[in-house]
């Protein structure tokens, strides 16, 4: 027992001995000379942090509130800390967050929660680069490939991405590879792994060559693990297609078009699509008006293969809904139809006021009581934004859904209970050190 107590007493000395020497270490490297710290090459430091705190109200958003159900009122937090290393040649990115909702930790707790949400390294020659690590993947308005910023999670890759920038041509390759860990002996199941896929190959081509017109080709291959362990197999799902922006004075039009084909995950054929176009118009400085239309097609159950369009990994909060029922959570395979209309008032050089109102409808139809439809209903969305400081941004909003029987058949819930939510936040967001050397 004496030996025991010495070897815990020596274990914890040990550790407080190696705690204070990283202390002294990151304290060294802070405070002595850049000359000797950055002896290699120049560049830039930097260190940002983020937090993030969002009140939310939910009295039916997500999953519409049935007769008895009971809102909830909560309030969420992302604290995140990046560091940042660039010297025209070599860049990095490392950066680590704590997400939780107030209450759900206890005040001591031991449990792992840090989470890296970005670690790459990349190389750039010329126009060259090439990146590789844990990183968000971000193209055209964020429709199929978005960062999902307005989850306090975020959303991200680990992935190879090479290519080249140019102001006029953009041309980039992603690469990706998922395995859980296992021994030699297990092979390469990719079974309840963290990712939804277990490999990608993206290829996206931009085009900027004129003042007014920006052109992108996207083709996106993914493979599913499908089989099982005995015999694995890789259902491969291939996604296309084109996003155009033009603007022409006060007038600004885009447009996005893809088609899906291949297998699904659960080894369906598909053969789907979606068509977005979107208008919008400046009417004074402090006005400005949009009208659009999103078409994603639904499984029809009527051929042999699957017709329902999946928008993958893009960030459905901005375009469905801030309510969102539509794609950002399940709802089937109905295929979804968006016509909308927003507002936006600009009264000074900060505040902006967004007024945007939904039609939503399935492109496939819905059974009610015997009776086929599609109406959804409508969704009014209200978002205020006001930026205190470059770093500091206030924003809040307020949505109701003005929900038809189908889509309470789709979604559950009840017409005869108010479907309604707010949110308000606080996102600070400064950089806190940056140095050349």
């Amino acid at each position: 027992m004496t030996k025991m107590r010495k070897l815990i007493n020596f274990q914890l000395y040990n550790t407080t001995i190696m705690r204070k020497i990283y202390i002294f270490i990151i304290a060294l490297l802070l405070l002595a000379p850049e000359n000797v710290v950055f002896a290699q090459e120049g560049g830039e430091f930097s260190v940002k942090a983020q937090v993030r705190p969002r009140y939310e109200y939910n009295h039916g958003g997500i999953l519409p509130l049935r007769e008895k159900d009971d809102p909830i009122s909560f309030i969420s937090n992302r604290a995140r800390l990046s560091l940042g290393y660039d010297n025209g040649f070599l860049s990095m990115g490392l950066s680590g967050q704590d997400i939780s909702v107030w209450g759900q930790k206890p005040q001591i707790d031991n449990a792992a929660n840090f989470t890296l949400n970005e670690a790459w390294v990349k190389l750039t020659n010329n126009d060259w680069f090439l990146q590789l690590g844990r990183q968000s993947l971000s193209y055209d308005d964020d429709r199929i490939l978005g960062t999902l910023d307005w989850h306090q999670a975020g959303r991200w890759h680990d992935a190879l991405r090479m290519g080249f920038d140019k102001k006029e041509h953009r041309l980039h390759l992603i690469l990706a590879y998922n395995q859980t860990p296992k021994s030699p002996r297990q092979g390469s199941f990719y079974e309840f792994g963290g990712q939804p896929y277990k490999l990608m190959q993206t290829f996206h081509y931009l085009y900027n060559g004129t003042e007014n017109l920006t052109a992108s080709f996207l083709l996106m291959n993914l493979g599913f693990q499908g089989g099982d362990e005995v015999k694995p197999s890789i259902n491969q799902m291939q996604t296309v297609g084109t996003h155009l922006t033009y603007n022409l004075n006060a007038l600004g039009l885009t447009g996005s078009l893809y088609y899906q084909m291949g297998k699904t995950a659960t080894e369906l054929d598909l053969s789907a699509y979606m068509i977005a176009l979107k208008g919008q118009y400046k009417f004074t400085p402090t006005f400005s008006a949009a009208l659009g239309i999103d078409y994603l097609s639904g499984d029809d159950h009527t051929n042999k293969k699957f017709t329902a369009f999946n928008p993958l990994y893009g960030t459905h909060h901005k375009f469905y809904g801030a309510m969102d029922y539509f794609y950002a959570s399940p709802f089937g395979n109905y295929g979804l139809v968006d016509i909308y209309g927003s507002l936006i008032f600009k009264p000074d050089n900060k505040l902006t006021i967004d007024l945007t109102y939904h039609n939503f409808s399935t492109q496939q139809p819905v059974k009610v009581n015997g009776d086929e439809k599609n109406g959804l209903g409508s969704e009014i969305d209200l978002t205020v934004t006001y930026p205190i400081r470059p770093y500091i941004t206030l924003q809040g909003g307020y949505s109701m859904m003005f929900g038809t029987d189908a889509f309470f058949t789709i979604k559950g819930g009840t017409k005869d209970r108010m479907q309604n939510w707010m949110f308000v936040t606080l996102n600070v967001n400064p950089t806190i050190f940056k140095a050349k050397f």
